[in-house]
């Protein structure tokens, strides 16, 4: 299977195996078809970074199941074949936009425990180094927040689905027992983590070989922990996971990481209390939405960065016309209002029960005017740009799914970075999230400081567009901070410059997050528009440590009921398509 999507969420249930976990890994080649990443029909679509993701998705649909029902039915297999991107452990972002035209959004973002404070990651009362000290930060107990995942797809399953989250689990339980077949994404993505992963023994029975290498290529990964999870967690409902044995588990996983007696690395305890875990609640959030050139954008709002920033930067677009005539101007333009969308990002976006978010001033007209007017149409802005005063204006693996009857969702969630916390809860076979190093967590004063039971801020940018109150299109993208980059790419080459979706998708890509370099792909860096912009604009460029740029999937809506949907065809192994009815 292919593992594209790299933002950690997993969680699962299941009962403690005082033997340790139930994985088998079987060698040899097993059947795979191939991914298709393009396909057009009609009664429903579904675009993942995994076949089996995809395939749960329209088995579902045919199934009688509608596009949340679907979209959780694919969230949980790939929970099973994306473990180190998605899962129970982790959290995410669900834009749903339902058959009588309403769009409505649902925040499963995980929480920090009530004991968390702004110096909680502090050693000896001074602040870490949020890029040196990075690691020892992520691979702990600390950094592990309240898993959301679970209590998202409940509440969006009882209030826009029509299965039980039992039934939408059966893929995700079939396919944990029987296994994916580990190629070599999967193991270009364990590799950074071994020297972390053989200290977790509960996490190395899972994922690494005896011999403490990463699984062979080719090899089937069995998950029969979190499978039964997956029917613990269908048969007592979202309690079983937050409430009970497993509860209990994760807590202790977080409070007291379950390291080997020989571990390389000291691994800091978490605040995580069973009564953090029974506390969660997913909420209702109310969309972002602006128009762009006719067309209405919904997204994410806070303590998602994903909707306000991508919403600011096309405003600011708009101003302009941009047309694929000129494609490096409009390149130019678009890393300009990255630039200074990032700008207002960092400065006003958090989560905000704890801080006013001026999202009205962000999204207004006039304060991208405003914004517009700072970018030069022919030189590079430097880096960092100052933030704007938005007040004056004001009264973050992703999939798509759609179903006949007009229900889209737009779903993107995570476990935070690859792999996540490190730590596989004993006996549940999910790992742990590291979402709490989303804070400013070397900061006491920042509005995305880290605080008591708060959500940190996040990039995920699930986007559904409407034309006329209508399905238009539907993308979205794992990729942490480069996400709403990601996106706003695609939706530049999509509707200015004359790209269909998937040639949208699998365009070079760059990012710009008001840092001094832009980063971008190699095949951006040594395009003619890359190299225009270099020689005649004055960008700098520098190819990020992953080598390229998100992994996106989306749908778009044709004529006479017809869908397209799309995944990338090379990045992160390729994704996969489909549709009900071809």
């Amino acid at each position: 299977m292919k593992n594209a999507a790299r933002i950690p969420t997993v969680v699962a249930l299941g009962l403690l195996m005082l033997a340790g976990p139930q994985v088998s890994v079987a060698k040899g080649p097993s059947k795979d078809p191939s991914n298709e990443p393009t396909a057009i029909g009609r009664g429903g679509a579904a675009a993942t970074v995994d076949v089996a993701g995809t395939r749960a998705a329209i088995r579902a649909l045919r199934h009688g199941g509608n596009a949340v029902d679907a979209a959780v039915a694919a969230a949980a297999v790939l929970g099973v074949t994306e473990p180190y991107s998605c899962g129970i452990g982790g959290g995410g972002f669900m834009v749903i936009r339902t058959p009588d035209g309403k769009v409505t959004t649902i925040d499963s973002r995980e929480e920090s425990p009530a004991a968390m404070r702004p110096d909680s990651f502090f050693v000896d009362g001074e602040p870490p180094d949020p890029v040196d000290d990075f690691d020892s930060a992520r691979y702990s107990g600390l950094s592990a927040g309240v898993p959301g995942t679970v209590a998202g797809w409940d509440r969006a399953l009882r209030r826009y689905g029509s299965w039980s989250l039992e039934r939408a689990l059966r893929s995700g339980v079939r396919v944990a027992r029987h296994g994916f077949e580990v190629d070599d994404t999967f193991v270009s993505q364990t590799e950074p983590n071994v020297e972390w992963f053989d200290d977790i023994p509960s996490t190395a029975a899972i994922y690494l070989d005896p011999d403490g290498t990463p699984r062979d290529v080719g090899s089937t990964l069995r998950n029969r922990d979190l499978a039964r999870t997956y029917k613990l967690i269908g048969e007592r409902g979202a309690r079983g996971f937050y409430r009970g044995e497993v509860a209990a588990a994760m807590v202790e996983a977080a409070r007291r990481p379950p390291v080997a007696p020989d571990a390389d690395h000291g691994w800091r305890p978490g605040l995580l209390t069973e009564a953090d875990v029974k506390s969660y609640e997913a909420l209702k959030r109310d969309p972002t939405r602006i128009s762009y050139r006719g067309l209405d954008v919904w997204g994410m709002g806070p303590p998602s960065s994903g909707g306000s920033t991508v919403g600011e930067a096309l405003n600011i677009l708009e101003g302009y016309d941009l047309n694929a005539g000129d494609r490096t101007r409009a390149l130019h333009l678009f890393l300009e209002a990255s630039r200074l969308s990032y700008a207002d990002r960092s400065a006003y976006i958090a989560d905000p029960e704890f801080f006013d978010v001026p999202l009205e001033g962000l999204l207004s007209d006039g304060y991208a005017a405003e914004r517009r007017a700072l970018i030069d149409p022919a030189t590079a802005g430097t880096s960092p740009a100052p933030p704007g005063n938005p007040r004056p204006y004001s009264s973050t693996t992703h999939l798509v799914v759609s179903d006949r009857a007009g229900t889209v969702v737009s779903y993107t969630f995570t476990i935070e970075s690859t792999g996540g916390n490190g730590i596989v809860v004993p006996g549940y076979g999910f790992l742990l999230n590291n979402e709490l190093t989303d804070f400013n967590f070397d900061s006491t004063t920042h509005p995305n400081r880290a605080d008591a039971r708060k959500r940190p801020r996040s990039s995920m940018a699930p986007t559904i567009i409407t034309k006329d109150g209508d399905p238009y299109l539907a993308v979205g993208s794992p990729g942490g901070s480069t996400i709403i980059t990601t996106v706003l790419q695609v939706l530049l080459e999509r509707l200015d410059l004359g790209s269909s979706l998937p040639e949208a998708i699998a365009a070079p890509r760059a990012s710009q997050r008001n840092r001094e370099v832009t980063e971008a792909e190699q095949a951006f860096i040594d395009s003619p528009e890359g190299q225009e912009l270099a020689s005649s604009y004055g960008h700098e460029f520098e190819v990020p440590e992953s080598e390229v740029l998100g992994a996106v999937t989306g749908l778009d809506f044709l004529r006479r009921g017809r869908i397209l949907a799309a995944a990338e065809p090379e990045r992160r192994g390729g994704g996969s398509a489909a549709v009900v009815r071809p």
